[in-house]
């Protein structure tokens, strides 16, 4: 029997939050630092998001390698703080999977039992499965924990998927959520399509993912007809690496653009102020050189609020790439109402002075 997203929970999902992609903090040798792994998710529970994702991405993949074996750690730990801060029923917890059919249902039994609420599947590095093989995978981890779908551009090892595909995704009853991250407004276009075709359309709760769009794509609003009538939906928040950083500002951004929709006023400031997140998120998650320094990049950031002691990945030639060090001053400097340095200042001596417990 798969859990159960509680009622209160969904709500929230429905009605669009930020959750932020989390990072891996670790010291100068490679080692999981748990004190600013816990401050982290202080930072992120009261940033004011409302949910966190683990083991995705921005949390470096090699968690999993059996030499550095940190999955079951990291994401408990996650649990554990938010469990500590009462946040247990109104925060969202979400578990990355990934993998072969195999190792995704494994991980999600991992996640269900350290308590995720839901499981963020990515289809990326599947290259041998056909759609139909994909679906099937879907539905078996759907069997164990609520599914958060997640379309991944393929610069950085998604794929293209069909329309028929996101059709077929959606009418399965464990999805609740699609983070859309292809990079590309035709491939979005195709989930948001797919999804109010679909028999569950008002059961799931479409998120934004493509970092080079986040404004645009919360301030939109899709409209299909669909057997004669006119079915309309909108992407109600965000899942992000580039949220992992200035994350009260992101918290205060969702916030801005909801009233905006209701209003219908401040819509063109908003825009305006889109095109400066993209330009922020062009240093921290460096296209220039195909995403390489992207991880580099949201550490440096965290690193200069001291929320992070260095810009250390688990493998030690992931670093900023060149003239990325310049560009992230250059954003800094540029759009100074961006950031939450003085947030994160007021409160990170509370949010380290955590005594970490065994994991």
């Amino acid at each position: 029997m798969a859990h159960q997203l509680t009622t209160a929970l969904h709500q929230k999902l429905i009605e669009g939050t930020v959750i932020p992609a989390h990072p891996l903090a670790l010291d100068q040798k490679g080692n999981l630092d748990e004190t600013r792994q816990r401050a982290l998710t202080r930072y992120y529970v009261a940033s004011g998001a409302g949910g966190v994702a683990v083991g995705v991405h921005t949390t470096q993949f090699e968690i999993r390698d059996k030499e550095i074996n940190l999955l079951e750690p990291v994401l408990r730990l996650a649990v554990d703080e938010i469990e500590q801060l009462g946040k247990g029923d109104s925060f969202l917890k979400v578990a990355g999977i990934c993998g072969p059919t195999t190792q995704a249902i494994k991980e999600a039994e991992l996640a269900a039992k350290l308590g995720y609420d839901l499981g963020l599947v990515s289809m990326g590095g599947l290259l041998d499965y056909s759609e139909a093989e994909l679906l099937k995978r879907v539905d078996e981890i759907a069997k164990i924990i609520p599914i958060f779908g997640f379309y991944l551009q393929p610069s950085v090892g998604g794929r293209l998927l069909s329309y028929s595909f996101w059709r077929e995704f959606a009418e399965i009853p464990g999805v609740v959520a699609i983070k859309m991250a292809p990079f590309n407004r035709y491939q979005t276009l195709d989930v948001v399509r797919a999804v109010c075709n679909s028999n569950r359309s008002d059961q799931i709760a479409l998120y934004t993912g493509n970092d080079d769009n986040i404004v645009a794509d919360l301030l939109t609003s899709y409209r299909f007809q669909v057997d004669g009538k006119t079915v309309e939906k909108s992407i109600v928040g965000g899942l992000l690496g580039h949220w992992a950083v200035w994350t009260k500002s992101a918290v205060d951004l969702l916030e801005r653009v909801k009233r905006a929709k209701q209003t219908q006023t401040g819509i063109l400031e908003l825009l305006q102020e889109g095109q400066a997140i993209t330009d922020a998120n062009a240093a921290f998650f460096d296209p220039a050189h195909d995403f390489a320094g992207c991880i580099p990049g949201i550490h440096e950031v965290l690193r200069r609020q001291g929320l992070l002691a260095g810009r250390w990945c688990l493998n030690p030639d992931e670093e900023l790439s060149a003239g990325q060090m310049e560009e992230i001053d250059r954003v800094y400097q540029d759009y100074p109402t961006l950031n939450d340095d003085a947030f994160v200042a007021q409160h990170l001596a509370s949010w380290l002075s955590g005594k970490p417990t065994s994991v």
